[in-house]
């Protein structure tokens, strides 16, 4: 079974999962990730790309702990706190969206942190409503803001950004950036758009398909304010070339 060890305060968040398999109502068994290892450099984003369907988001409710039937290793800091961003926002219809952040935020998360934080990511005129009364892109930036409130030591984020037109997604993904660089935390993030990835990514995992484990490791040194479009054209049709599985028809 899976042991969760804690190692130190400024120790690498460290995943190996042996294996992970799904089994069905009719106790038909499906085999979702193998030999899977992966070290989190501290306050980075980590981007997960691989074909539909490998693993990923498996992967990150693994590491959240929403599932643990499996067998390997985790290793988090002590106490590690985490924020999960889904591909929906999941905000609770009968809270309003201050409550909804309130209802998760950290210990010590002041009013003035409510504040700021609403500011920064634009629904501080939100505040009191219901998010049925939301577009899916201000309900998408309250959920940005309930994953930040909790102040995450690892911050999880699958597909947050998935069936948003580009214009609204790439004002979402700068907001992203600058909440993120104005509280570093260390953050996974799984998307299958590979120029989102390209965009924010200090390390690019490019994922097997099913059952999946790591394929390959792409470091990006390029600041993520300094990706050009130019720079984000080369290096997606290079990584098209050498990895055509995680790239085909994207």
């Amino acid at each position: 079974m899976n042991d969760t060890q804690h190692a130190g305060a400024t120790a690498q968040f460290k995943i190996r999962i042996d294996e992970k398999t799904h089994i069905g109502a009719d106790s038909t068994r499906l085999t979702a990730i193998r030999n899977l290892s992966l070290e989190l450099k501290p306050e980075s984003m980590t981007v997960l790309m691989g074909p539909s369907g490998c693993g990923k988001t498996t992967l990150l409710r693994t590491v959240a702990g929403l599932d643990d039937q499996y067998t390997g290793e985790i290793d988090m800091p002590p106490s590690a706190r985490l924020g999960f961003m889904f591909q929906e926002p999941r905000l609770l219809p009968w809270r309003t969206v201050r409550q909804n952040i309130e209802l998760v935020c950290a210990p010590g998360f002041s009013e003035q942190d409510l504040q700021t934080l609403a500011e920064a990511v634009g629904v501080d005129d939100m505040l009191q409503r219901y998010p049925q009364e939301l577009s899916l892109g201000l309900a998408r930036r309250a959920a940005l803001a309930r994953a930040f409130s909790t102040e995450p030591d690892l911050l999880l984020l699958d597909e947050p950004f998935v069936s948003l037109d580009e214009r609204t997604a790439d004002r979402l993904r700068s907001l992203l950036l600058d909440v993120w660089s104005a509280r570093p935390t260390t953050a996974v993030m799984v998307t299958h758009n590979p120029r989102e990835a390209i965009l924010l990514a200090d390390q690019l995992v490019l994922m097997a398909p099913r059952p999946t484990h790591v394929l390959a490791v792409e470091t990006i040194d390029i600041p993520q304010g300094q990706r050009d479009a130019k720079m984000v054209e080369a290096l997606h049709n290079d990584l098209a070339e050498r990895f055509p599985e995680n790239f085909a028809g994207l």
